[in-house]
């Protein structure tokens, strides 16, 4: 299986373990976790904003690497870039729940350039 598509999984992975983060430590409730979620502070609440923004840039991501590999860009770039997307995303994860919002608005967006690097591949990879 393609490294790209290894990432694909990371990245899929990547809001439970946010939330697992959010959720770890005393109070939590199970049975109405909305509510629950709304009442965090402090590097839990970041946690959480973190697992919805890491579901909100997984869509673009998996089809981003699914249209690259399915156009034959070439694998080594797809798998490169798809590397660093997931570095990227674990990186402004980390920022996001250590609260330095500069790193985490770079981090943002060499994620953010990386998905149009890998769905754009097949046009410039040689």
């Amino acid at each position: 299986m393609p490294i790209a598509l290894w990432c694909v999984l990371l990245a899929g992975i990547m809001p439970v373990v946010m939330a697992g983060v959010a959720k770890w430590g005393p109070g939590l409730d199970n049975r109405n976790p909305r509510d629950w979620a709304n009442s965090l502070v402090g590097h839990r609440r970041r946690a959480y904003a973190a697992h919805q923004n890491s579901y909100e840039a997984f869509p673009f991501f998996a089809a981003a690497v699914l249209a690259a590999m399915l156009m034959k860009a070439p694998q080594g770039t797809i798998d490169t870039l798809a590397m660093l997307f997931v570095a990227a995303r674990v990186g402004y994860a980390a920022a996001y729940v250590a609260d330095t919002a500069t790193l985490r608005s770079v981090l943002w967006i060499i994620g953010w350039l990386t998905q149009i690097a890998i769905l754009t591949s097949p046009a410039w990879a040689a």
